[in-house]
């Protein structure tokens, strides 16, 4: 019982963070979700900030868990992209609240674990430019593409569906991301390449 208890304290902070901000919700506010004296609060938890904690740290946890076997895998690099992209999107939709606190919320961390935080969002963009460093070097992404400015486009563009995305809209997850893949690989692949690795 208690292992449900902490579980809905971490999901309820996560709609909160999410809705008003890390500093715009309190413990009480918290508490007060889940009919609990602020105090007792502490019974299962340390601090504010080790929710914040948790909740960017698993939300770490699912975007490498996704992106990491794409980026070492034996696709072609534009398969990888896609694949990465679906993957990204995927994640977002489905945990919308805690994707935006994970973009969003990040910066009310202290030391080390801001640190520790950013280092992990570092992995990421490395296994994203490793992709587009992968299609550049084989010929299929154009030869000018800087591959670190290209992977802060695409991160650019997938990570701020977090602030738009309607589950309720008219375009699904899979249709986002294959929007965004219209986008991108049309300017990303060089013309001989174009035919083949684009869908019509």
């Amino acid at each position: 019982m208690a292992v449900d208890r902490k579980e809905q304290i971490y999901e309820t902070a996560t709609q909160l963070f999410a809705w008003r901000g890390y500093n715009g919700a309190s413990v009480r506010d918290i508490a007060r979700q889940l009919d609990l004296q602020g105090g007792s609060l502490y019974s299962h938890i340390t601090t504010k900030e080790e929710l914040l904690w948790t909740i960017l740290e698993r939300a770490a946890d699912q975007f490498l868990g996704v992106i990491e076997p794409i980026a070492w895998s034996d696709l072609s690099p534009a398969e990888k992209l896609r694949a990465a992209v679906h993957a990204h999107v995927g994640v977002v939709a489905s945990n919308l609240e805690a994707a935006t606190v994970y973009f969003h919320e990040w910066k009310f961390l202290t030391r080390p674990r801001r640190e520790q935080f950013l280092a992990r969002r570092r992995l990421y963009e490395h296994a994203m430019r490793a992709i587009v460093s992968e299609g550049v070097a084989a010929g299929v992404f154009r030869p000018q593409i800087d591959p670190t400015f290209a992977t802060l486009a695409v991160l650019s563009i997938v990570n701020w569906l977090s602030t738009w995305y309607d589950p309720d809209g008219p375009l699904s997850p899979a249709e986002i991301a294959d929007t965004f893949l219209s986008l991108l690989l049309n300017g990303l692949l060089v013309p001989e390449a174009l035919s083949e690795e684009v869908p019509s």
